[in-house]
């Protein structure tokens, strides 16, 4: 961002308090804050992502972060047209900046602001069309291609004196035409309250006609007694094992966070080509046990990490 446009956010309004009594709003606090905070000359941004992607310097991060929050915003304002709450678009894009900073490579020859400009789009770009309606839009190519580009070219169509059909729209963005008239009619609708009652006469809110997204309770309880049954069986195949192959079992094959075959075989003091020798004995040895029950015999079973 250059100093000129910077200084420009630093003086407009924002299009959430133009015309506003009340100046002094959470937008408007936020701007504040983030002005405090001294942008990057490009020697000192170079350096800083040099220093972070070499040593991964979490202070490093901060302060890349801390002197790209005015881009963010920039890049959110262009998008308040499509969603009103411009500090959801400035969250969405401060996380497109932090995965950026994670990512970027300092020795590509390319600027970080133009690398994250990239993040910062995608991140607010995937926020709009997930809460653009209650139903989730942009589930395809098509959809991601008229919700951003629809409305402008009808404008553009209707300035040149055409009729901008749905036929000739189709045309234009090489999509079908009933993708057309469905991204017409969702972005033409209006959302409907869930508390709202499914006919005037009724008091039966339309949430009740939604299925409830849990599981059933048969099935819940199905799982948890599958799930009893099958550690039932694991100890009693823990039982057959030597101690070595116990403790592969319980912190290789069936810890959250396995444990490395280095650290077993520090345990052991044997090598950890042993201990992978051993580790895939027990689970041969699992795999058959577990095949004379039906309910498990086709479970997937696997060595831990290296």
């Amino acid at each position: 961002m250059t100093a000129d446009e910077q200084n420009k956010l630093n003086e407009t309004e924002t299009p959430e308090t133009q015309g506003s009594l009340v100046k002094s709003d959470p937008l408007q606090r936020y701007l504040a804050e983030i002005r405090q905070h001294a942008l990057l000359s490009p020697e000192e941004e170079h350096r800083l992502a040099v220093r972070y992607h070499e040593t991964q310097d979490v202070e490093a991060a901060q302060r890349l972060v801390l002197g790209n929050l005015r881009l963010v915003v920039k890049i959110a304002f262009d998008f308040v047209r499509l969603y009103q709450n411009a500090l959801d678009l400035i969250q969405e894009g401060n996380i497109g900046l932090m995965q950026a900073i994670k990512k970027f490579d300092p020795y590509r020859g390319v600027k970080l602001s133009t690398y994250a400009a990239w993040w910062i789009r995608a991140y607010i770009l995937k926020f709009i069309m997930n809460n653009y309606r209650i139903y989730k839009i942009g589930t395809t190519a098509a959809q991601k291609k008229l919700f951003y580009k629809l409305n402008q070219e009808y404008e553009k169509l209707r300035a040149l004196g055409d009729t901008p059909s749905p036929k000739l729209l189709a045309e234009r963005f090489d999509v079908r035409e009933s993708d057309v008239v469905e991204m017409q009619q969702i972005l033409g609708d209006e959302d409907l309250s869930l508390d709202a009652p499914v006919r005037e006469d009724s008091e039966t809110p339309l949430m009740q006609l939604f299925a409830s997204g849990e599981r059933p309770v048969d099935e819940r309880l199905a799982d948890e007694e599958l799930m009893a049954l099958f550690r039932e069986k694991l100890d009693a195949f823990a039982a057959t094992l030597e101690e070595k192959e116990r403790d592969i079992l319980a912190r290789r094959l069936l810890a959250e966070k396995p444990a490395t075959l280095q650290e077993i075989g520090d345990t052991f003091q044997i090598s950890r080509e042993r201990i992978r020798q051993l580790e895939s004995r027990v689970v041969r040895k699992l795999k058959a046990y577990l095949s004379q029950f039906e309910e498990f015999a086709d479970m997937e079973i696997g060595p831990g990490r290296p």
